[in-house]
């Protein structure tokens, strides 16, 4: 059932009736409307107004809640009810201490819009539509809008077919104030190429591409600021400046019509929240309100009684659940059950089956804030979100503007700059020193230039830039400068894939070893797990969910599971963990949980405590906090198997530790272990099932093409309902914002980290925030302490001894307590942009709402990069949401802990990429050299069609194959575009490449489409055979690979049947070094080749 289909249940209200045939007189009146609790609330207003534009007696509608949060649900419920038709969010334009917020401008500007053009529509005071509801809050109708006539005037109104000359409108937006860019992405921007001319409106959620053929608008589309692809077609737009409110001021009010009907929850509140503004509540007293409350505002009233009650707490307690819908449904309620994932609802139904209950429900396709029972209507709606008690998130529709500015920061980030380090597959590590055009023979190239230790200088081909990535090592630390031609680069890449190699061939002999033994098989899941796993706090992810499947499937067949799940803090492994202890458990095998210090255990403890209070499952932890006294009593009804779940440091292996039926081993961070502990796991490995967790992601390729599918589940993104963690920039002189941040945690019992990364700083800054907040309980803790003193210290924090954790970064990694909601970082500028993410993502946990604070000097003091990054953090609140941290620095994290600390020295030397290269290389070789075949989707997906004889082809040529600067202006993008391209493997991600250039910049010039046929040339070459291509004076030099199988092969067998037979066109060269000995190399040499096109003609009519 859809949301909106409930919704038509509601239409039928008697309530609803009567109050729309009062308010379609157009008189005077304030309704009370008592009883009418949560989601209700906005399902009464949506009917409300609908019924009144159905009657043709459309009214505007401004509901103006008491605060902000209680706005914005209002606000999210009537989109979803409306299907996001007319309903707008009027918020303040600013957020506290960093000024004035572009999203907000742009909603505030939308409503404006929408209220202007309303009354242009037939000189009536009624849109096309009918009339809007806005949504609102007192801080915001106080604050001043412009006049009517400056927004009217300061407005462009464009449609399809219009005669408009493109430099016209350029100068209008010039007048206006819009910025001229290479590429847009905020409000207030525009940006030409060719005919296409893309601009923000300061009115919409979405920038505008507007496509010009001649004089004429040909085409109207909205597009995306992070893809810059287009979207959906418009006809009709109108282009808003930034209204000025410095001359002359307005209220919204002004903006509105008499018979607007205004909505509160309070009005004496806002009464008094707006006294002293231009705005007055006397405004609306004669005109008609509906307050929904206990009691009204005015003296005269007409009451309307509801008779609803919020949805109860069940506390994920589903026999009380269970019970109240059974009563319910026996007198004569309907159920429904709302919920965004048709998973939740199916997740429910199966806890009913489980519980052999009859409860019946019609499920709901989305959800609202909250729910609740209406007992006139015998009606009960419950949402999902409630009953699991998981936070319910609220998108605002107008992030765009506000993640535009982050977006192309982290796009000028992960840009090639001028001086940065750069790696090169063949010659080593130098630096970019940009893009370079040079003539050869009268036509134009464009290469990039790389510059090495002494000043050598090579040229990089555009056709050859998968050979050179950015450099990628560990932040802080700078990388040695190779020198062409002294074979040391060479030998490094040697030595690490013949490193690699060999872990790669112990682990694949241990994952062959474990395939021959037998296990446990656990039964499926029974009602217990399906209830642990709905009263998650979070929605399953994508990755969590099919990790969670994968654990099952291992753990459900015979042969032992050893897997490993990688993941960044915070992103659920430790749900997955429990899911699989907990499904040991309630089979009647005991669980090992492993973990490197005694304050993990502590932490693992009261999680999975927490986690199962509501199950007969007994959990106990080993550390030295317990007597020898209360260890031995562990040990004791251990032995017995009265413990099911045991978790520990390396003590869990010891001698003394006796267990009664051990099923699964969970270890927790593997490598922090020593050797000598490892040794001892081997031994309770061998029938046993072993789940590893790790927050370090590895190599993707490392993830398909060494361990298979089997064995590695990669969580890559978040929980999508966790409140996003607000982050400000601060300076250590704003101790009113330090000290209240401190205060708000402390009053809702929360506790605080303070992190500074030099020691000596510590103690004074605790003797700061205590001179501030002398009320505070403060422990200080930092890694040169005695290893005792630091976990006692920690674990009293833990135990919410203290309020105030004050550290060096020892948090980053491990400690995880879901009571610490807000993190103070101290020097925030010296960190690199992956610590501030890791130092964030220890907080927002849980589901209360968490605040980062970044200390830092004036921005006027801070580097450009720095800047950059701090920017970057605090637009992206939230963990993931399409955030390339994640894809840059959790890659640079240490990505070593599988292959052993060498892996991190071989990253430092050849940067990630090159690394992940040859790592690549090295287990295809390894598969070659063994004969060994392990299924994986990538290795089966390489092996289907065409054999490739070799992995990469170089070209080299004389034709003009570029983008030129007149289709693309911007250089930094040209580089971009060249390496997306250069990276692209297969037809059908290149014509979606192609067709997002035309999207962006137009049709393609004649020397850019024979650019794209050279990626369709380089990937023929790699079937045929061909590393290499020299492409110039129209010949054509055809290098092959040198391996004696190839040369046997039916593709070298019909390379040599066209020599023979068009032998004036085409010769066979075998190669010779310089003293004239044959080298076993061989190439073709084939004349009258004039084009890309006309090679790839050619060489595919040699393959026919």
């Amino acid at each position: 059932m859809e949301i909106r289909d409930l919704a038509h249940v509601f239409a039928l209200h008697p309530e609803v009736d009567v109050m729309a045939n009062e308010l379609s007189k157009k008189r005077e009146k304030h309704f009370l409307l008592r009883n009418l609790h949560a989601s209700s609330q906005a399902i009464i207003l949506s009917n409300l107004h609908q019924r009144l534009a159905t009657n043709a007696h459309a009214r505007a509608m401004l509901i103006v809640l008491d605060n902000a949060d209680s706005a914005q649900y209002m606000y999210a419920d009537l989109r979803t009810l409306r299907n996001e038709q007319d309903v707008y969010f009027f918020p303040c334009s600013h957020r506290r201490r960093q000024g004035k917020d572009e999203a907000m401008m742009v909603q505030r500007t939308e409503v404006l819009s929408a209220l202007t053009k309303a009354k242009k529509v037939n000189g009536k005071d009624k849109t096309e539509k009918g009339e809007i509801i806005i949504v609102t809050y007192p801080e915001a109708l106080i604050e001043p809008v412009p006049q009517p006539e400056d927004l009217q005037s300061k407005t462009i109104h464009i449609h399809t077919e219009e005669e408009i000359a493109q430099s016209d409108l350029i100068n209008q937006l010039i007048s206006f104030d819009f910025q001229r860019v290479d590429f847009v992405y905020e409000p207030g921007q525009f940006a030409v190429r060719g005919g296409i001319l893309d601009v923000y409106s300061y009115a919409h959620d979405y920038p505008y591409r507007i496509d010009f053929f001649g004089d004429e608008v040909d085409s109207i589309r909205e597009f995306d600021i992070e893809t810059q692809l287009s979207m959906e077609r418009t006809n009709a737009i109108h282009i808003v400046a930034q209204a000025s409110t410095e001359q002359t001021t307005s209220s919204l009010v002004e903006y509105l019509n008499n018979n607007t009907i205004w909505v509160s929850n309070d009005f004496s509140l806002v009464r008094y929240k707006t006294s002293g503004s231009e705005f007055q509540l006397s405004n609306i007293e004669a005109g008609t309100t509906i307050e929904i409350s206990g009691k009204s505002t005015f003296d005269r009233y007409d009451a309307i009684d509801f008779d609803t009650l919020p949805q109860p707490a069940f506390n994920k307690n589903f026999e009380i659940l269970i019970d109240d819908l059974r009563a319910r449904i026996r007198d004569g309620y309907k159920v429904y059950i709302l919920a965004d994932q048709v998973k939740q609802t199916d997740r429910l139904r199966a806890i009913f089956e489980d519980k052999e209950s009859d409860i019946s429900f019609v499920a709901v396709s989305q959800t609202l804030h909250a729910g609740f029972v209406d007992k006139s209507a015998k009606i009960c709606c419950y949402t999902d979100h409630e009953i699991f008690e998981r936070y319910h998130r609220v998108s605002l529709r107008s992030e765009n503007a506000r993640r535009g500015k982050a977006i192309i920061t982290l796009k000028e980030i992960n840009q090639l700059q001028i001086g940065d380090y750069v790696v090169h597959t063949d010659h080593g590590v130098g630096r970019f020193a940009g893009l370079v055009t040079t003539n050869f023979h009268g036509r134009s190239q464009e290469s990039i230039k790389l510059t090495y230790r002494g000043g050598d200088t090579i040229f990089v081909s555009i056709h050859n830039l998968h050979r050179i990535s950015k450099y990628k090592g560990k932040e802080g630390s700078e990388p040695t400068i190779s020198r062409l031609g002294s074979g040391a680069w060479e030998r490094m890449k040697e030595r690490t894939k013949d490193k690699v190699k060999d872990i790669a061939r112990d682990l694949i002999r241990l994952y062959a070893a474990r395939k021959q033994q037998e296990g446990f098989a656990y039964s499926p899941d029974g009602y217990m797990q399906h209830e642990l796993e709905a009263s998650f706090f979070y929605e399953d992810t994508p990755d969590q969910a099919k990790a969670t499947l994968d654990i099952k499937h291992d753990m459900e067949s015979r042969m032992p599971m050893d897997r490993l799940v990688c993941g960044d803090v915070g992103f659920g492994k430790t749900e997955v963990a429990m899911r699989a202890a907990f499904k040991a458990a309630t089979d009647g095998k005991q669980v090992a949980v492993l973990v490197p210090t005694t304050v993990l255990a502590m932490q693992h403890y009261n999680t999975f405590k927490e986690r199962f209070k509501d199950f007969p499952i007994r959990i106990e932890y080993l550390s030295r906090s317990k007597t020898p006294k209360e260890v031995k009593e562990v040990l004791a009804d251990l032995k017995i198997g009265k413990i099911d779940v045991l978790i520990g440091t390396h003590k869990l292996v010891g001698k003394q530790v006796e267990w009664k039926d051990l099923g699964l081993l969970i270890i927790d961070e593997e490598q922090k272990f020593g050797v000598a502990v490892k040794e001892k796991l081997k031994s309770l490995r061998t029938n046993v099932d072993v789940l590893t967790l790790t927050a370090t992601p590895i190599p993707r390729t490392l993830q398909f093409s060494l361990l298979g599918a089997r064995d590695l589940s990669v969580i890559n993104t978040p929980p999508p309902n966790r409140y996003p963690v607000q982050t400000e920039q601060i300076t250590l002189d704003d101790e009113d914002i330090i000290k209240e941040a401190i205060e708000l945690e402390m009053e809702r019992n929360g506790q605080i980290y303070v992190v500074c990364n030099r020691i000596e700083m510590l103690p004074r800054l605790e003797n700061r925030i205590l001179r501030m907040c002398p009320q505070a309980r403060t422990v200080i803790a930092h890694g040169q302490m005695p290893a005792g003193e630091m976990e006692e210290r920690l674990e009293a924090f833990i135990n919410y001894d203290y309020d105030i954790l004050i550290s060096t970064t020892i948090i980053e990694s491990g400690v995880d307590i879901p009571n610490v909601n807000t993190i103070i970082i101290h020097s925030a500028q010296h960190y690199g942009l992956s610590d501030l993410h890791q130092l964030r993502g220890r907080v927002g946990r849980s589901n209360r709402k968490a605040y980062c604070y970044l200390i830092t000097p004036d921005r006027e003091l801070l580097t450009a990069d720095a800047r950059r990054r701090l920017d970057a953090l605090t637009t992206f609140a939230e963990l993931g949401s399409g955030f390339q941290l994640a894809m840059q620095d959790l890659d640079i994290r240490g990505a070593g802990n599988m292959l052993g600390a060498e892996q991190s020295g071989f990253i430092a030397d050849l940067g990630y990429e090159t690394y992940q290269r040859i790592l690549n290389e090295a287990v295809e070789e390894i598969r070659e050299e063994e004969g060994i075949a392990i299924a994986t989707s990538m290795h089966e997906a390489e092996n289907k069609g065409h054999k490739k004889w070799c992995n990469d082809s170089q070209l080299e040529s004389d034709l003009p194959l570029s983008f030129p600067p007149t289709y693309v202006e911007n250089i930094s993008e040209r580089i971009s575009l060249y390496r997306e391209l250069d990276s692209l493997s297969d037809e059908t991600s290149l014509l979606a490449y192609e067709k997002r250039l035309i999207d962006r910049f137009g049709n393609l010039p004649e020397e850019a489409v024979q650019l794209l046929n050279v990626v369709r040339l380089r990937w023929l070459c790699c079937q045929m055979g061909i590393e290499k291509v020299i492409l110039k004076q129209d010949r054509m030099s055809l290098y092959f690979v040198n391996t004696p199988r190839y040369f046997q092969s039916n593709v070298f067998g019909k390379i040599l049947q066209y020599a023979c037979s068009r032998a004036e066109r085409c010769r066979l060269v075998e190669d010779k070094d310089r003293d004239g000995k044959p080298t076993g190399k061989r190439y073709a040499i084939i004349n009258q080749v004039k084009t890309i096109s006309g090679a790839l003609h050619l060489l595919n009519k040699i393959l026919e």
